[in-house]
């Protein structure tokens, strides 16, 4: 599990250190549309990603207060993760976001490829 602060410098700093690396905002952009989600349907959504990465991101976002993983006592066991509300807060702090990168997206991958 990754080593988490203990002490941020500022509130972006806090927000960058939940959602930083590849894979969480896309776990999290997930359960906002599709709600409470299986494991396996949230690894068949997240194109690329390995189960270990999975289930390591899961539970540093359930670490963090953002998701919850409810345990269904059934045979076979099923398990679903969803957004608590402090998720769904950071689903809202993240749209601003998105909207930068739909705007920008092009101009970021060029610039990126060096055509700019």
């Amino acid at each position: 599990m990754a080593v988490r602060k203990s002490r941020y410098e500022c509130g972006l700093d806090a927000a960058v250190d939940v959602v930083g690396g590849k894979w969480k905002t896309l776990i999290l952009w997930e359960l906002h549309v599709h709600g409470a989600v299986r494991f396996g349907a949230m690894k068949r959504a997240l194109t690329g990603i390995s189960e270990k990465v999975l289930i390591q991101q899961l539970r540093e976002l359930e670490s963090d207060g953002v998701v919850h993983r409810e345990v269904y006592r059934e045979v076979p066991p099923r398990v679903e993760y969803s957004l608590t509300p402090l998720g769904e807060a950071l689903n809202k702090a993240l749209e601003p976001l998105g909207e930068w990168s739909k705007a920008y997206m092009d101009e970021v991958v060029t610039r990126r490829a060096g055509v700019a």
